[in-house]
């Protein structure tokens, strides 16, 4: 069984163009789906990165950026995983066990998620051949299983392609922000859309993980939709020259 994990938003692709992909965009759990969890945890981080979404619309709104976007909740299935990874459909997450999932058919739910994401996206950026991708999470300012404060209010992470990270880090800093640097985790452990679809096809890409308090609100999300776009664009600028 298959069904449609992903939606395209903004304008059509244009070749060269700058293009985003949010993996964790979603907290939708089909009506046949039972995770056994109080409905409340689907609009806390273990379900969906907070405000992701919201400043996925506004770049292709506003900084006619397209996107690729997820359209199931993580808990489901967690596209930014790899196959085989344990949390691909997540038992636990931040200390919450997720009973539905335990025992359940791990493979049925890639046939149904995971596969036809990662199918689609490849199709897309192959027909696009971005000058860079976007890859949009965000990340608390604690987590309650380790809650040692997140003082970054924007991170790049990235695993061995940093060309495009390195430039974005700086104008980040530039503008005044407390900047990560593969923080408050590597991409060197987890970058599996942009391994997969960026590093493995030599496409430069910004893994660009907001913290959450930072887009909580529409305030926030205009603000960061404004300086993603103004940042992405002078970084896709700095790659072209010689």
């Amino acid at each position: 069984m298959t069904e449609v994990s992903w939606r395209h938003i903004g304008p059509g692709r244009r070749t060269g163009d700058i293009v985003l992909v949010a993996d964790h965009a979603s907290n939708f759990v089909p009506a046949d789906i039972d995770l056994g969890i109080d409905p409340a945890l689907l609009h806390e981080h273990i379900a969906v990165d907070i405000g992701v979404g919201a400043v996925a619309e506004r770049l292709a709104r506003d900084g006619a950026i397209p996107g690729h976007l997820a359209t199931v909740s993580r808990l489901v299935c967690d596209l930014h995983r790899e196959e085989d990874n344990p949390a691909v459909v997540p038992e636990t997450s931040d200390g919450h066990v997720i009973p539905g999932n335990i025992g359940t058919d791990i493979d049925r739910r890639l046939a149904r998620f995971h596969r036809p994401y990662h199918d689609a996206l490849e199709q897309w950026l192959g027909l696009a051949e971005p000058a860079l991708c976007i890859s949009l999470h965000s990340f608390t300012p604690s987590l309650k299983s380790a809650p040692a404060p997140r003082p970054w209010e924007v991170a790049l992470l990235y695993n061995d392609d940093d060309r495009a990270a390195r430039h974005a880090i700086r104008l980040f800093s530039e503008a005044g922000l407390t900047v990560g640097d593969n923080e408050p985790y590597s991409g060197k452990q987890l970058n599996a859309t942009m391994n997969r679809h960026a590093e493995a096809h030599g496409r430069p890409y910004l893994a660009i993980e907001v913290r959450q308090d930072q887009i909580a609100s529409p305030a926030g999300q205009d603000r960061w939709a404004m300086l993603i776009a103004d940042v992405t664009r002078r970084v896709a600028l700095l790659l072209e020259a010689p």
